[in-house]
């Protein structure tokens, strides 16, 4: 039984990123209509909006309890704080439109190198702390927390990085 060559595609839908956005109007300067309206009535705006209120919760039960493992929960507050930074920095960019003045960027390429690398970071940083919390509330709660960001982050990957395969026929039409 033989199978054709197989293509993976990959798409992605930012929110920000839909058909005609990319589409300037005959002239009209890029910084026109700099602010998008429209943007944090979106998905993958109040997904972004939830991961960065879940990583503050985490981060302030964290730093609020009584640490037992000065380098677990450090790391702990790096990592959120640092995955918070720049969830901010991306609803930033998708809200004021800077991927059309800064095209010299892959603003989905560079999204998903974040959501991976901070999605790993958070999920680590969560399982030390949850280990390390010696049933101490303030730090469970902020475990718990770290999981639910890791999850949206993951739930965020998985609805902008869509990957399918498709697998395409060598056989010919007659």
């Amino acid at each position: 039984m033989s199978h054709g060559a197989g293509i993976v595609r990959t798409t992605c839908s930012s929110g920000a990123l839909g058909p005609g956005a990319g589409a300037a109007q005959p002239g009209a300067s890029p910084l026109e209509g700099l602010l998008d309206p429209g943007y944090p009535r979106t998905h993958a705006a109040l997904l972004k909006v939830a991961q960065m209120v879940t990583l503050l919760i985490a981060f302030i039960c964290v730093r609020s309890s009584l640490w037992t493992d000065y380098s677990a929960y450090s790391y702990f507050e790096v990592v959120t704080i640092c995955d918070l930074i720049m969830i901010l920095a991306f609803y930033l960019v998708h809200l004021f439109r800077f991927y059309r003045v800064l095209t010299c960027i892959s603003w989905p390429l560079s999204e998903l190198l974040h959501y991976l690398i901070g999605t790993l970071l958070l999920l680590i940083a969560s399982i030390v702390a949850a280990s390390k919390s010696y049933n101490q509330s303030g730090l469970v709660a902020g475990a718990i927390f770290g999981f639910v960001a890791t999850f949206l982050c993951m739930a965020s990957m998985w609805l902008s990085y869509k990957v399918s395969c498709v697998t395409q026929s060598t056989d010919a039409a007659v």
